[in-house]
Protein backbone atom coordinates (compact mmCIF):
# COMPACT_ATOMS: atom_id res chain seq x y z
CA UNK A 1 0.00 0.00 0.00
CA UNK A 2 1.43 3.34 -1.05
CA UNK A 3 1.16 5.82 1.80
CA UNK A 4 1.30 8.86 -0.50
CA UNK A 5 -1.67 7.66 -2.57
CA UNK A 6 -3.54 6.77 0.61
CA UNK A 7 -2.99 10.23 2.08
CA UNK A 8 -4.11 11.81 -1.18
CA UNK A 9 -7.37 9.84 -1.11
CA UNK A 10 -7.95 10.75 2.53
CA UNK A 11 -7.42 14.46 1.76
CA UNK A 12 -9.76 14.24 -1.21
CA UNK A 13 -12.48 12.62 0.90
CA UNK A 14 -12.12 15.24 3.63
CA UNK A 15 -12.50 17.96 1.00
CA UNK A 16 -15.74 16.34 -0.23
CA UNK A 17 -17.07 16.11 3.32
CA UNK A 18 -16.21 19.74 4.10
CA UNK A 19 -17.84 20.94 0.87
CA UNK A 20 -21.02 19.05 1.71
CA UNK A 21 -21.83 21.39 4.60
CA UNK A 22 -25.38 20.13 5.06
CA UNK A 23 -24.29 16.52 5.62
CA UNK A 24 -21.35 17.59 7.80
CA UNK A 25 -23.54 19.79 9.96
CA UNK A 26 -26.15 17.07 10.32
CA UNK A 27 -23.53 14.46 11.23
CA UNK A 28 -22.22 16.72 14.01
CA UNK A 29 -25.61 17.89 15.27
CA UNK A 30 -27.48 14.57 15.22
CA UNK A 31 -25.70 13.04 18.27
CA UNK A 32 -26.19 16.24 20.26
CA UNK A 33 -29.88 16.59 19.37
CA UNK A 34 -30.65 12.90 19.87
CA UNK A 35 -28.93 12.62 23.24
CA UNK A 36 -31.03 15.49 24.63
CA UNK A 37 -34.27 14.40 22.98
CA UNK A 38 -33.94 10.74 23.90
CA UNK A 39 -32.51 11.49 27.34
CA UNK A 40 -35.65 13.37 28.32
CA UNK A 41 -38.13 11.33 26.27
CA UNK A 42 -37.06 7.80 27.27
CA UNK A 43 -38.72 7.65 30.66
CA UNK A 44 -40.97 4.88 31.97
CA UNK A 45 -41.59 6.58 35.34
CA UNK A 46 -45.13 7.82 34.83
CA UNK A 47 -46.12 10.91 36.80
CA UNK A 48 -48.77 13.62 36.66
CA UNK A 49 -51.55 11.43 35.27
CA UNK A 50 -54.51 13.67 34.52
CA UNK A 51 -57.42 12.77 36.76
CA UNK A 52 -61.11 13.70 36.87
CA UNK A 53 -62.95 13.77 40.21
CA UNK A 54 -66.64 13.16 40.78
CA UNK A 55 -67.01 14.14 44.46
CA UNK A 56 -70.58 13.62 45.62
CA UNK A 57 -69.67 13.97 49.31
CA UNK A 58 -67.99 17.40 49.44
CA UNK A 59 -66.66 16.91 52.96
CA UNK A 60 -63.33 17.37 54.68
CA UNK A 61 -62.60 13.65 54.37
CA UNK A 62 -63.27 13.55 50.63
CA UNK A 63 -61.09 16.62 50.07
CA UNK A 64 -58.31 15.03 52.14
CA UNK A 65 -58.48 11.91 49.97
CA UNK A 66 -58.21 14.03 46.82
CA UNK A 67 -55.24 15.92 48.26
CA UNK A 68 -53.48 12.61 48.95
CA UNK A 69 -53.71 11.81 45.24
CA UNK A 70 -52.52 15.30 44.29
CA UNK A 71 -49.54 15.30 46.67
CA UNK A 72 -48.37 11.90 45.44
CA UNK A 73 -47.09 13.41 42.14
CA UNK A 74 -48.61 10.45 40.32
CA UNK A 75 -51.93 12.19 39.68
CA UNK A 76 -53.24 15.62 38.71
CA UNK A 77 -56.81 15.71 40.07
CA UNK A 78 -57.60 19.13 38.63
CA UNK A 79 -60.80 18.31 36.71
CA UNK A 80 -64.09 18.08 38.59
CA UNK A 81 -67.26 16.70 37.04
CA UNK A 82 -70.88 16.62 38.18
CA UNK A 83 -72.05 13.38 36.61
CA UNK A 84 -70.84 10.15 35.07
CA UNK A 85 -71.52 11.34 31.50
CA UNK A 86 -69.03 14.18 31.87
CA UNK A 87 -66.48 11.75 33.27
CA UNK A 88 -67.01 9.35 30.37
CA UNK A 89 -66.64 12.20 27.90
CA UNK A 90 -63.28 13.27 29.35
CA UNK A 91 -62.00 9.68 29.24
CA UNK A 92 -63.27 9.06 25.71
CA UNK A 93 -61.46 12.17 24.48
CA UNK A 94 -58.29 11.11 26.29
CA UNK A 95 -58.20 14.30 28.35
CA UNK A 96 -57.85 12.25 31.55
CA UNK A 97 -56.34 8.87 32.26
CA UNK A 98 -58.13 8.22 35.58
CA UNK A 99 -61.50 9.05 37.05
CA UNK A 100 -62.42 8.77 40.72
CA UNK A 101 -65.99 8.62 42.04
CA UNK A 102 -66.50 9.43 45.73
CA UNK A 103 -70.01 8.51 46.95
CA UNK A 104 -72.26 10.88 48.90
CA UNK A 105 -72.03 8.83 52.10
CA UNK A 106 -68.24 8.56 52.13
CA UNK A 107 -67.55 10.63 55.26
CA UNK A 108 -70.64 9.40 57.13
CA UNK A 109 -69.75 5.74 56.66
CA UNK A 110 -66.18 6.29 57.79
CA UNK A 111 -67.34 8.02 60.97
CA UNK A 112 -69.77 5.18 61.67
CA UNK A 113 -66.95 2.64 61.25
CA UNK A 114 -68.67 1.19 58.20
CA UNK A 115 -67.05 0.14 54.97
CA UNK A 116 -67.37 2.69 52.20
CA UNK A 117 -66.69 2.26 48.52
CA UNK A 118 -65.01 4.56 46.05
CA UNK A 119 -64.60 3.77 42.38
CA UNK A 120 -61.46 4.25 40.30
CA UNK A 121 -61.94 4.24 36.52
CA UNK A 122 -58.75 3.78 34.50
CA UNK A 123 -58.06 4.30 30.80
CA UNK A 124 -56.39 1.04 29.76
CA UNK A 125 -55.31 2.03 26.25
CA UNK A 126 -51.75 2.56 27.52
CA UNK A 127 -50.92 -0.38 29.85
CA UNK A 128 -47.88 1.43 31.30
CA UNK A 129 -49.97 4.36 32.52
CA UNK A 130 -52.86 2.12 33.54
CA UNK A 131 -50.71 -0.17 35.69
CA UNK A 132 -49.09 2.79 37.42
CA UNK A 133 -52.50 4.38 38.07
CA UNK A 134 -53.93 1.10 39.34
CA UNK A 135 -51.10 0.32 41.76
CA UNK A 136 -50.68 3.90 42.98
CA UNK A 137 -54.43 4.38 43.43
CA UNK A 138 -54.74 1.26 45.56
CA UNK A 139 -51.73 2.16 47.72
CA UNK A 140 -52.84 5.76 48.28
CA UNK A 141 -56.37 4.72 49.22
CA UNK A 142 -55.16 2.04 51.64
CA UNK A 143 -52.75 4.51 53.21
CA UNK A 144 -55.48 7.11 53.68
CA UNK A 145 -57.82 4.49 55.15
CA UNK A 146 -55.15 3.55 57.69
CA UNK A 147 -54.58 7.20 58.59
CA UNK A 148 -58.30 7.68 59.23
CA UNK A 149 -58.31 4.64 61.50
CA UNK A 150 -55.31 5.93 63.47
CA UNK A 151 -56.83 9.39 63.73
CA UNK A 152 -60.05 8.13 65.30
CA UNK A 153 -58.71 5.16 67.21
CA UNK A 154 -58.75 7.12 70.44
CA UNK A 155 -62.45 7.80 70.10
CA UNK A 156 -63.48 4.19 69.58
CA UNK A 157 -62.21 0.78 70.43
CA UNK A 158 -59.75 -0.75 67.98
CA UNK A 159 -62.07 -3.68 67.33
CA UNK A 160 -65.05 -1.60 66.30
CA UNK A 161 -63.13 0.95 64.29
CA UNK A 162 -61.08 -1.53 62.35
CA UNK A 163 -64.24 -2.65 60.62
CA UNK A 164 -64.57 0.64 58.82
CA UNK A 165 -62.29 0.72 55.79
CA UNK A 166 -62.28 2.19 52.29
CA UNK A 167 -63.14 -0.39 49.68
CA UNK A 168 -61.75 0.79 46.35
CA UNK A 169 -63.37 -0.72 43.27
CA UNK A 170 -61.31 -0.42 40.08
CA UNK A 171 -62.49 -0.70 36.49
CA UNK A 172 -60.17 -0.60 33.51
CA UNK A 173 -61.85 0.71 30.36
CA UNK A 174 -61.05 0.02 26.70
CA UNK A 175 -58.41 -2.62 27.49
CA UNK A 176 -59.58 -4.51 30.61
CA UNK A 177 -56.80 -7.11 30.49
CA UNK A 178 -54.11 -4.48 29.92
CA UNK A 179 -52.82 -6.32 26.85
CA UNK A 180 -49.77 -4.58 25.44
CA UNK A 181 -50.65 -5.81 21.93
CA UNK A 182 -53.81 -3.69 21.85
CA UNK A 183 -51.70 -0.64 22.63
CA UNK A 184 -48.80 -1.48 20.35
CA UNK A 185 -50.56 -2.61 17.16
CA UNK A 186 -52.56 0.59 16.46
CA UNK A 187 -49.43 2.64 17.08
CA UNK A 188 -47.38 0.32 14.90
CA UNK A 189 -49.81 0.83 12.01
CA UNK A 190 -49.33 4.59 12.23
CA UNK A 191 -45.56 4.36 12.60
CA UNK A 192 -45.16 2.01 9.64
CA UNK A 193 -47.31 4.22 7.43
CA UNK A 194 -45.36 7.33 8.37
CA UNK A 195 -41.97 5.72 7.70
CA UNK A 196 -42.98 4.18 4.38
CA UNK A 197 -44.69 7.27 2.99
CA UNK A 198 -41.98 9.72 4.09
CA UNK A 199 -39.27 7.58 2.52
CA UNK A 200 -41.28 7.11 -0.68
CA UNK A 201 -41.34 10.82 -1.49
CA UNK A 202 -38.13 11.98 0.23
CA UNK A 203 -36.14 10.80 -2.79
CA UNK A 204 -38.60 11.95 -5.45
CA UNK A 205 -37.21 15.34 -6.53
CA UNK A 206 -33.68 14.43 -5.46
CA UNK A 207 -33.73 11.57 -7.94
CA UNK A 208 -34.73 14.03 -10.67
CA UNK A 209 -31.77 16.25 -9.77
CA UNK A 210 -29.24 13.44 -9.84
CA UNK A 211 -30.54 12.07 -13.14
CA UNK A 212 -30.52 15.53 -14.71
CA UNK A 213 -34.21 15.43 -15.65
CA UNK A 214 -35.11 18.30 -13.32
CA UNK A 215 -33.75 20.80 -15.84
CA UNK A 216 -36.25 19.48 -18.40
CA UNK A 217 -39.08 20.16 -15.96
CA UNK A 218 -37.81 23.68 -15.27
CA UNK A 219 -38.21 24.79 -18.90
CA UNK A 220 -41.77 23.45 -19.11
CA UNK A 221 -44.82 25.59 -18.17
CA UNK A 222 -45.53 23.29 -15.21
CA UNK A 223 -45.98 25.24 -11.97
CA UNK A 224 -44.23 24.17 -8.79
CA UNK A 225 -47.51 23.32 -7.05
CA UNK A 226 -48.63 21.20 -9.99
CA UNK A 227 -45.34 19.34 -10.01
CA UNK A 228 -45.48 18.68 -6.25
CA UNK A 229 -49.08 17.42 -6.34
CA UNK A 230 -48.53 15.48 -9.57
CA UNK A 231 -45.55 13.63 -8.16
CA UNK A 232 -47.45 12.91 -4.93
CA UNK A 233 -50.59 11.38 -6.46
CA UNK A 234 -49.01 8.03 -7.45
CA UNK A 235 -47.49 7.77 -3.98
CA UNK A 236 -50.84 8.62 -2.41
CA UNK A 237 -52.35 5.61 -4.17
CA UNK A 238 -49.47 3.37 -3.05
CA UNK A 239 -49.61 4.78 0.50
CA UNK A 240 -53.35 4.21 0.79
CA UNK A 241 -52.98 0.60 -0.38
CA UNK A 242 -50.17 0.11 2.16
CA UNK A 243 -52.38 1.57 4.89
CA UNK A 244 -55.21 -0.84 4.11
CA UNK A 245 -52.76 -3.77 4.14
CA UNK A 246 -51.24 -2.71 7.47
CA UNK A 247 -54.67 -2.07 8.98
CA UNK A 248 -56.08 -5.43 7.87
CA UNK A 249 -53.21 -7.61 9.00
CA UNK A 250 -52.52 -5.54 12.11
CA UNK A 251 -56.05 -5.95 13.41
CA UNK A 252 -56.98 -9.34 11.92
CA UNK A 253 -53.76 -11.28 12.46
CA UNK A 254 -53.12 -9.93 15.98
CA UNK A 255 -56.80 -10.12 16.94
CA UNK A 256 -57.21 -6.42 17.76
CA UNK A 257 -60.87 -5.62 17.22
CA UNK A 258 -61.85 -2.24 15.75
CA UNK A 259 -64.45 -0.90 18.17
CA UNK A 260 -65.29 2.24 16.20
CA UNK A 261 -66.28 3.21 12.68
CA UNK A 262 -63.86 1.55 10.26
CA UNK A 263 -64.88 3.86 7.40
CA UNK A 264 -63.96 6.91 9.50
CA UNK A 265 -60.64 5.27 10.35
CA UNK A 266 -59.86 4.67 6.67
CA UNK A 267 -60.76 8.25 5.68
CA UNK A 268 -58.59 9.75 8.44
CA UNK A 269 -55.85 7.25 7.60
CA UNK A 270 -55.79 8.46 4.00
CA UNK A 271 -55.49 12.02 5.31
CA UNK A 272 -52.48 11.01 7.40
CA UNK A 273 -50.91 9.35 4.35
CA UNK A 274 -51.13 12.64 2.45
CA UNK A 275 -49.65 14.51 5.42
CA UNK A 276 -46.71 12.08 5.67
CA UNK A 277 -46.10 12.25 1.91
CA UNK A 278 -45.98 16.04 2.19
CA UNK A 279 -43.23 15.69 4.82
CA UNK A 280 -41.23 13.52 2.44
CA UNK A 281 -41.79 15.95 -0.41
CA UNK A 282 -40.56 18.85 1.75
CA UNK A 283 -37.43 16.86 2.57
CA UNK A 284 -36.97 16.19 -1.13
CA UNK A 285 -37.05 19.91 -1.94
CA UNK A 286 -34.41 20.67 0.71
CA UNK A 287 -31.95 17.82 0.11
CA UNK A 288 -29.31 18.19 -2.59
CA UNK A 289 -28.73 14.48 -3.09
CA UNK A 290 -30.11 11.11 -2.00
CA UNK A 291 -27.59 10.80 0.84
CA UNK A 292 -28.85 14.04 2.38
CA UNK A 293 -32.44 12.93 1.84
CA UNK A 294 -31.73 9.71 3.74
CA UNK A 295 -30.06 11.60 6.60
CA UNK A 296 -32.97 14.04 6.90
CA UNK A 297 -35.46 11.19 6.81
CA UNK A 298 -33.68 9.41 9.65
CA UNK A 299 -33.38 12.71 11.52
CA UNK A 300 -37.18 13.01 11.37
CA UNK A 301 -38.20 9.37 11.86
CA UNK A 302 -36.13 8.55 14.96
CA UNK A 303 -37.48 11.37 17.18
CA UNK A 304 -41.03 10.71 15.99
CA UNK A 305 -40.82 7.14 17.32
CA UNK A 306 -40.26 8.44 20.85
CA UNK A 307 -41.88 11.88 20.99
CA UNK A 308 -45.22 10.80 19.48
CA UNK A 309 -46.04 8.46 22.36
CA UNK A 310 -45.60 5.30 20.31
CA UNK A 311 -43.33 3.63 22.89
CA UNK A 312 -43.12 5.83 25.97
CA UNK A 313 -46.06 7.73 27.52
CA UNK A 314 -45.92 11.44 26.75
CA UNK A 315 -47.08 12.18 30.29
CA UNK A 316 -43.69 10.98 31.56
CA UNK A 317 -41.74 13.35 29.30
CA UNK A 318 -40.44 16.78 30.26
CA UNK A 319 -42.74 19.59 29.22
CA UNK A 320 -40.44 21.01 26.47
CA UNK A 321 -40.18 17.51 24.99
CA UNK A 322 -43.96 17.21 25.02
CA UNK A 323 -44.16 20.50 23.14
CA UNK A 324 -41.71 19.19 20.55
CA UNK A 325 -43.94 16.14 20.08
CA UNK A 326 -46.85 18.43 19.25
CA UNK A 327 -45.16 19.29 15.95
CA UNK A 328 -45.10 15.66 14.82
CA UNK A 329 -48.25 14.61 12.90
CA UNK A 330 -47.87 11.01 14.11
CA UNK A 331 -48.68 12.21 17.63
CA UNK A 332 -52.23 13.08 16.58
CA UNK A 333 -52.72 10.09 14.31
CA UNK A 334 -51.83 7.72 17.16
CA UNK A 335 -54.63 9.29 19.21
CA UNK A 336 -56.99 8.79 16.27
CA UNK A 337 -55.96 5.15 15.80
CA UNK A 338 -56.23 4.24 19.47
CA UNK A 339 -59.38 6.28 19.89
CA UNK A 340 -61.26 4.56 17.06
CA UNK A 341 -59.77 1.05 17.39
CA UNK A 342 -59.75 0.72 21.19
CA UNK A 343 -62.29 3.24 22.48
CA UNK A 344 -64.73 3.24 19.58
CA UNK A 345 -65.11 7.03 19.65
CA UNK A 346 -66.20 9.15 16.70
CA UNK A 347 -65.05 12.34 15.05
CA UNK A 348 -66.88 14.39 17.71
CA UNK A 349 -64.15 13.31 20.15
CA UNK A 350 -61.31 13.41 17.62
CA UNK A 351 -62.08 16.68 15.85
CA UNK A 352 -59.04 18.44 17.32
CA UNK A 353 -56.61 15.77 16.08
CA UNK A 354 -58.36 15.66 12.69
CA UNK A 355 -58.17 19.42 12.29
CA UNK A 356 -54.49 19.57 13.28
CA UNK A 357 -53.59 16.81 10.83
CA UNK A 358 -55.39 18.71 8.05
CA UNK A 359 -53.56 21.93 8.95
CA UNK A 360 -50.21 20.14 9.03
CA UNK A 361 -50.88 18.57 5.63
CA UNK A 362 -51.83 21.86 3.98
CA UNK A 363 -48.92 23.80 5.50
CA UNK A 364 -46.40 21.14 4.50
CA UNK A 365 -47.67 21.11 0.91
CA UNK A 366 -47.51 24.92 0.76
CA UNK A 367 -43.97 24.98 2.18
CA UNK A 368 -42.84 22.27 -0.24
CA UNK A 369 -44.28 24.22 -3.19
CA UNK A 370 -42.67 27.49 -2.04
CA UNK A 371 -39.36 25.79 -1.40
CA UNK A 372 -39.36 24.20 -4.83
CA UNK A 373 -40.37 27.47 -6.47
CA UNK A 374 -37.36 29.20 -4.91
CA UNK A 375 -35.13 26.58 -6.47
CA UNK A 376 -36.62 27.27 -9.87
CA UNK A 377 -35.93 31.02 -9.68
Amino acid sequence: MNSRRLITIVKKEFIHIIRDKASLGMAIMMPLVFIFLFGYAVNTDVENIKMAIMDMDHTLESRELISKFRNSNYFQPNIYVENIKQLESFMDKGDVGVGMIIPANFSKNMKRCENTQIQLLIDGTDPTIAKTALQSGLLLTQKYSTELQNKNIKKRSLESFSKGTIDIRTRVWYNPNLESTKFTIPGLIGLIMQNITVMLTAFSLVREKEKGTLELLIVTPIRSGELIVGKMIPYIVIGCIDFLIALFFGTFWFNVAIEGNILLLIVLGFGFVICSLAIGMLISTIAQNQAQAMQMTIFFILPSVLLSGFVFPREAMAYPIQLAGNFIPLTYFLKILRGIILKGVGVNYLWKETMLLSVFGMLLLVFASIRFKKKLD
